[in-house]
């Protein structure tokens, strides 16, 4: 097994995110918005295909205290058939322009894992890229990244969307994506990157359920790794498969697990649900701090 990097700073150093001049503290945790501009995601594909559903969609999590839109263009659900380079672009890059121009001040990540639509997401007002290959699937994004200088969020995943719950094996999950990235922090070191980075152990991409809570209930050993860490659990079949419910039913189970995240350590929720996000946010950081 590979040693984690050594860091010699402190972590409390990384809390906080240079995003194109604008500094984002995860000092306390904050709310990653999703929105998804895709026909095909598990649970919201195609409920913003306008301007204006957009629009309100956006503003709305604003208000309900987002920190960061998180945009897609392709769906990552198990069994997704991909999309190609030209169909995203055309999909991600008129959205983030009219979030750019009607939210001047709203964080933007993009999703993406092709270097190109990064670049191009990045040039359109986008601060951060969150990679759900964590760098695997392009081999040219590393090099975007430290070029831009952009925050990036480092997923792990086991396969590919269309094949990755297949059967997915471990020895051991949470060591053996600690070793994943391992790897690819070291890579990333030297390109002289260091900071601006956030970790994702990518709960559902190439887990079965029982995976998905052993990494749940030992995510704050990622955060030995020296970066913030990000939990994307809402809505997923770690909830259903359990409780016997449906995306649309599974918002309380969402917030029982993000809240077992927080007091875990995550510095990132990335949810369809803000509101109740950020009220679990507030709810969990009193709780820590009358300890």
């Amino acid at each position: 097994m590979e040693k984690s990097p050594d860091k010699s700073t402190s972590f409390l150093t990384k809390l906080k995110l240079n995003c194109n001049g604008k500094i984002l503290s995860l000092a306390k945790p904050v709310i990653m918005g999703i929105l998804n501009v895709t026909p095909d995601s598990f649970y919201d594909g195609g409920k913003y295909s306008s301007e204006k559903k957009l629009l309100i969609k956006v503003g709305k999590m604003i208000t309900d205290e987002a920190a960061i839109i998180d945009i897609g263009a392709i769906s990552t659900r198990p069994g997704a058939e991909n999309v190609n380079e030209e169909e995203e672009l055309t999909r991600l890059i008129p959205h983030i322009k009219v979030i750019r121009k009607h939210f001047p001040d709203i964080l933007i990540s993009v999703d993406t894992f092709r270097s190109i639509v990064a670049k191009e997401a990045i040039n359109e007002g986008a601060n951060i890229v969150n990679d759900i290959s964590g760098g695997t699937y392009d081999d040219k994004m590393f090099e975007l990244i430290a070029r831009y200088k952009v925050p990036y969020i480092m997923m792990h995943i086991k396969g590919m969307p269309n094949n990755m719950q297949e059967n997915p094996q471990y020895e051991n999950v949470v060591e053996e994506i600690k070793s994943f990235f391992t790897r690819q922090l070291k890579k990333l070191a030297k390109l002289g990157l260091t900071d601006n980075i956030i970790v994702d152990p990518g709960f559902g991409f190439g887990k079965t359920s029982e995976h998905n809570f052993e990494i749940l209930r030992n995510l704050n050993s990622f955060k030995r790794l020296g970066y913030p860490v990000l939990a994307g659990i809402s809505r997923k079949s770690m909830i259903n498969k359990v409780l016997n419910t449906k995306p649309v039913e599974a918002l309380n189970g969402t917030t029982v697990l993000n809240t077992i995240a927080l007091l875990n350590g995550a510095s990132i929720l990335r949810v369809h649900d803000v509101k109740e996000a950020a009220e679990t946010v507030k709810l969990v950081n009193t709780y820590l701090n009358m300890r």
